[in-house]
């Protein structure tokens, strides 16, 4: 009764560029469906997918973030971050010196 149609999660795995390369090429010959190319790989059939839309976008075909312009962004993003905890940082220890000098 417990486990009524309850699944555990699939473990987080991750696949080298060579690896995604190959399944996208797969795909785009058109002699399996994407589904069955997941099945056989033992993949979710959505990450596939994901990925041969990810190769469309980084060939010009669909438009889209390229791969490089998303890892720019992502380290953009945890850049800005870290710049905001040091300015939060630095505002606190300003306000820190202004009550001690009082």
């Amino acid at each position: 009764m417990e486990s009524m149609g309850k699944k555990k999660p699939r473990p987080r795995r991750s696949f080298t560029p060579e690896f995604k390369a190959e399944i996208v090429e797969l795909c785009r010959r058109g002699d399996r469906p994407v589904g069955q190319v997941a099945k056989d790989f033992d993949l979710t059939e959505t990450a596939v997918r994901q990925w041969v839309r990810q190769a469309e976008v980084d060939a010009g075909d669909r438009d889209g973030l390229t791969s490089s312009e998303r890892q720019e962004l992502q380290a953009l993003r945890r850049e800005n971050q870290r710049l905001r905890q040091d300015v939060d940082v630095l505002k606190r220890a300003t306000a820190f010196f202004v009550r001690e000098t009082r």
